[in-house]
């Protein structure tokens, strides 16, 4: 304990109520306070830091102003919730942020009052907040009772389609809400699109002082007898800068842009648009991500996710790896296959370290696309490439192709345009819990006509999926692939295309076969090694493809065996129910072969290490080893296995 921080100030608040009796001097001393105590328990955790760095003084001066959890405080995105947790009540287990059974790194509904909308994705706080507000004023019942909503949303997130959907919907209903545009110049990657270009001008073309005297003299704000004066001062202004033109045009009033980090004046526009606000209001501010800390102020991302970390130097703990992260595998094959293939381009929303497309663009800048927070578009972009004669990698997450899920259907499947899914975070991720986690893509994609579904189940299977899509003109095909380092196998010298719809035959054995898809064949090998001690020795088969699905392997491991157990990584509705749906069809049943399917559980994993949450999903190589034990009606376990 020794090493924390002092925090006298901090020490006396354990509820944002609490920041009433300060003054505004000491809300400055507190903001230092928080910002200390931020970094100390994201040391030891691991986690978002930059964000929430980012906007210290700005959770400082809502806190102080409005009055949470009757006043509805909305953190889009919410990886910048720290600070806010630390002051709701959630201090004294902030360093169990991302861990098994501690704090979620997002606002989260089931985990506190003060957190009264979940976020995990970006671009929805509007929209939230709009339904508060309406729901407000349509007498609506809820148990913190009904006061301002508002929504704090970052300029990267501000480029997503559905915000400007919430904008035009707020200034057309004209409800009194307020939208604070966090403006730090940087998302998760720093960003791109005229939006950006927009705000930057914003800041650029006129100066602080004048934007401020703006912002004071806000027509809706002032009592009546000033209004016509501020009327003429403010359209004076407008002229000489860009100003909220963009906003005011959609029917928000428009205030700044301010300094996010000087309380002096924070406090002052966040009281006068609480005291006079009529209808909706956008307060512009501008931030710095990371702010208050070397190390992250001065890092590519500002900090965005990090591992624990040393306090003093900013020197992240990471574990030595053993094998090549699946992601990294990813970027370097498709620099191979660019340079093989002139059309071979790169597609990804917001998200190019993440997926392992920062490689591609340093090498081919003139084929790598960062559209921003807009995975619709991306996904519809890419359908207009390979329309247009490209060949489109769109490498995007699996929760966050959720997304563009509408236009990979319309625009993509329908059409049979060869867009190439590359779809990261397969599977269970660990700290960032139930909202990242890629459980569904198998199910909403290997449902579409024509649509080819691979999983890898190593990181060399991952080098030929690369090279079979790439091949691939025939329809759109996609393969996925989890977070993480590999297993360690032996790498191919170049990917091989492999036959579409063919799985490979793993492991020769009798009575009972398992049948892979995707990354949980080394924990199915695990299990057969186990299941080898007492005299059981399954056959095992890496399925490859969900779609289509090789009928002669299944079929055969059916007819061979007297049970047949599929295991995959996703939810249910999958691979395994498409297996379910051949062997019924064909008539497997009727002459009966035992069938079980390992998925996901009907439930929502809260965040731990992906061990632990393949434990609740009951998908590791000890439950594996206990379904065939099951099936084979072997019921005793022994206890003596770890």
């Amino acid at each position: 304990m020794s090493d924390r921080p002092e925090t006298p100030l901090l020490d006396t608040v354990h509820g944002p109520a609490d920041l009433k009796r300060f003054s505004d001097a000491e809300l400055v001393r507190l903001a230092h306070e928080l910002r200390t105590e931020t970094i100390s328990a994201v040391s030891e955790t691991g986690g978002h830091l930059g964000a929430g760095l980012g906007v210290v003084e700005l959770t400082v001066a809502l806190h102080a102003v409005f009055n949470a959890p009757r006043d509805k405080i909305i953190w889009d995105v919410s990886h910048q919730c720290y600070p806010h947790k630390i002051l709701t009540g959630r201090r004294d287990r902030i360093r169990t942020l991302r861990q098994k059974d501690g704090l979620s790194g997002f606002t989260k509904r089931s985990e506190s009052h003060f957190d009264p909308f979940g976020a995990a994705h970006s671009s929805t706080s509007i929209s939230a907040a709009l339904g508060f507000a309406v729901a407000r004023d349509l007498g609506g019942a809820c148990d913190t009772g009904h006061g301002d909503a508002i929504a704090v949303i970052g300029d990267g997130a501000m480029s997503a389609g559905m915000a400007f959907e919430a904008l035009n919907n707020a200034g057309h209903l004209g409800k009194r809400m307020i939208v604070i545009l966090n403006d730090n110049e940087m998302s998760i990657a720093p960003p791109v699109g005229a939006m950006s270009s927009y705000l930057s001008r914003l800041y650029a073309e006129a100066p602080f002082q004048d934007l401020k005297a703006a912002a004071k003299g806000a027509v809706s704000l002032l009592p009546e007898p000033f209004r016509e004066g501020a009327k003429r001062a403010k359209d004076m202004i407008k002229g000489m800068a860009v100003g909220g033109t963009l906003f005011e045009e959609l029917g928000f009033s428009y205030l700044g842009p301010i300094d996010g980090h000087d309380l002096n004046q924070l406090l002052p526009v966040l009281r006068t648009v609480q005291a006079r606000a009529t209808g909706p209001i956008l307060i512009h501010a501008l931030t710095r991500k990371g702010k208050g800390y070397h190390p992250a102020e001065n890092a590519d991302d500002k900090g965005h996710a990090t591992a624990k970390f040393d306090v003093v130097t900013g020197k992240q703990k990471k574990a030595p790896s053993n094998a090549p992260a699946y992601t990294k595998v990813f970027g370097q094959e498709l620099i191979k296959a660019a340079e093989r293939d002139s059309r071979i381009c790169a597609v990804t929303a917001a998200m190019p370290d993440g997926t392992g497309l920062d490689l591609f663009g340093t090498r081919y800048p003139s084929r790598c696309f960062d559209v921003g927070i807009a995975e619709q578009h991306g996904v519809t972009f890419s359908a207009g490439l390979a329309a247009g004669g490209m060949r489109p990698f769109c490498a995007i997450y699996s929760t966050f192709l959720q997304r563009g899920y509408d236009q990979v259907v319309h625009d993509v499947a329908i059409q049979r345009l060869p867009v190439r899914f590359a779809i990261d975070r397969a599977g269970l991720v660990g700290a960032d819990g139930a909202t990242h986690a890629g459980a569904f893509d198998v199910a909403f994609m290997a449902n579409l006509p024509g649509m080819v579904v691979m999983a890898a189940a190593d990181e060399a299977e991952l080098v030929h999926m690369v090279a079979t899509a790439a091949a691939h003109d025939d329809g759109p095909i996609a393969f996925r692939y989890p977070r993480g380092e590999g297993v360690g196998v032996e790498m191919p010298e170049q990917g091989v295309p492999l036959e579409i719809g063919r799985g490979r035959m793993v492991r020769e054995g009798q009575g009972v076969a398992i049948l892979s898809f995707g990354a949980r064949l080394k924990e199915v090998l695990d299990a057969c090694e186990a299941l080898g001690a007492r005299g059981i020795s399954p056959s095992v088969a890496d399925a490859r493809f969900a779609k289509p699905l090789d009928r002669e392997l299944i079929l055969k491991l059916a007819a061979e065996h007297e049970a047949l157990i599929c295991v995959e990584e996703g939810a249910v509705g999958g691979f395994g129910s498409h297996v379910a749906q051949l062997l019924a069809e064909e008539g497997v049943f009727d002459n009966g072969l035992k069938y079980r399917s390992m998925v996901l559980p009907d439930i929502f994993i809260d965040q731990a290490s992906p061990r632990d949450m393949y434990a609740v999903a009951g998908l590791n190589a000890e439950d594996i080893e206990a379904k065939v034990l099951e099936v084979l009606g072997v019921t005793e376990i022994k206890s003596s296995r770890a």
